[in-house]
């Protein structure tokens, strides 16, 4: 068995994968800003759920820059060198490893391999409290570029410079709107929101040129009302000689991560794992 962690910024989310990689039950619950409160709390849910279970590995995934199990930069939960595997050592047995990992990375890894032919490299982007991406090269996470931010891109929106999640993550969108993307109906609006990502795009797109650009997180499940206008506004704006990569929503939106933490442990731990 994996129990797997997606700690976001929001809720967080704990479930487990059998020795088949079938996914088990989800547990939820909001993510303390506080890690402490974090540690104890996700240390008594795997306690009193995986204890007396065969657990092989645990895979934690959070929202920012990972570096040898310790969170260096979360913004979304103000999280700064907060060593998460340090703080859930020993939680169910003192040989079960703990990897962490970014988020979107996770995600990335995730919606890339269950694709029937893998591209030569992908862009996950998970538009939900912020903006998250992982780069994915050949079937995994590029380890040149993991700790890529393209949320924190700065790029000139309404006359000012500022980061591309500041005025198009869900947050941001909410913040603007009053409404969560679930309740927005009006097309004027969703026009607009299309507006907002496409920012972020036109400055990433040049830059690494995916063959295939993946939108997930909670604005991923609202892809089809803002994605042909988003993808007309990325072909009008590029350069001739930069072509628009293909746009695809993520199959599983709210748990691409989850399902990462599995191909990350296949990956990381000689597992054999079956496809998802």
């Amino acid at each position: 068995m994996l129990v797997v962690v997606d700690t976001g910024g929001t809720k967080t989310l704990v479930a487990s994968f059998d020795r088949n990689g079938i996914l088990g039950e989800q547990i939820k619950f909001p993510t303390p800003k506080n890690p402490t409160e974090y540690t104890v709390l996700l240390r008594s849910i795997l306690t009193d759920n995986y204890r007396n279970k065969k657990v092989k590995a645990i895979i934690v995934a959070a929202p920012g820059i990972i570096k040898d199990g310790v969170a260096l930069w979360c913004p979304n939960l103000k999280w700064h060198n907060f060593h998460i595997q340090k703080a859930l050592s020993g939680v169910l047995g003192e040989d079960t490893p703990i990897l962490i990992e970014n988020d979107a990375n996770l995600a990335g890894l995730a919606e890339t391999r269950i694709m029937k032919k893998i591209p030569d490299q992908s862009l996950y982007v998970t538009v939900s409290t912020g903006i998250g991406s992982g780069i994915i090269t050949n079937g995994h996470i590029n380890e040149s570029l993991r700790n890529s931010e393209a949320g924190h891109a700065l790029v000139e929106y309404d006359g000012i410079v500022r980061e591309w999640e500041s005025f198009a993550s869900g947050q941001a969108i909410y913040k603007t709107y009053g409404k969560y993307a679930r309740d927005i109906t009006n097309k004027k609006t969703w026009n607009q929101i299309a507006d907002r990502i496409s920012r972020g795009f036109l400055a990433v797109i040049p830059i690494l040129q995916p063959d295939i650009i993946i939108i997930g997180g909670s604005m991923g499940t609202y892809f089809a009302k803002y994605s042909e206008k988003l993808k007309d506004i990325l072909k009008e704006k590029l350069p001739d000689h930069i072509p628009c990569p293909k746009f695809i929503q993520a199959k599983h939106p709210e748990l691409a991560v989850i399902y990462g933490c599995y191909y990350y442990a296949v990956d990381n731990l000689n597992i054999t794992g079956s496809k998802k």
